[in-house]
């Protein structure tokens, strides 16, 4: 029998330096163990540059996180399988566009894995481009307009 009922979690941003040992938990088991991503690839060097988002559990345990640069590209999106379908994705970026828009960001750009391109969608982005890989997987640059000067559908 299906486990329906919603569990519990917070989310809130959070400094890589004080919560680094968290969101390497999360991002190892999701990128490095689950899709087999390279992790000289998944650590680039660039989240000491950027601000984070960390989702816990009732009980403090991390299950989710992503990050967002000064520039406005997110990444690293990434929810602990057992925790997928019970809308902390949705949480996590929900939270990371709220932090675009504190640093008066116009436009948010991300590099989407394809299976996950309708879960973008909801949230307002648009894909563009071609399909490329990274780390071996195919993505797909997304963009979400946060003023009202949007470019018109071509």
């Amino acid at each position: 029998m299906a486990q329906s009922q919603k569990r519990s979690f917070q989310v809130r941003s959070v400094s890589f330096i004080e919560s680094q040992k968290l969101i390497k938990a999360v991002r190892h088991a999701v990128f490095v163990v689950e899709q087999d991503v390279d992790p000289s690839l998944e650590w680039d060097g660039s989240d000491i540059e950027c601000r984070h988002v960390l989702a816990v559990s009732a009980e403090g345990l991390p299950i989710a996180t992503g990050r967002i640069s000064t520039g406005g590209k997110i990444g690293r999106m990434a929810v602990l399988k057992g925790w997928r379908g019970q809308n902390v994705g949705r949480a996590v970026l929900t939270k990371l566009i709220d932090v675009g828009i504190e640093q008066g960001l116009n436009r948010l750009e991300l590099s989407s894995q394809l299976h996950a391109i309708a879960f973008y969608q909801k949230a307002g982005f648009r894909e563009h481009g071609d399909v490329y890989l990274d780390a071996n997987i195919p993505h797909r640059k997304m963009t979400l307009y946060l003023d009202s000067e949007k470019p018109s559908e071509s």
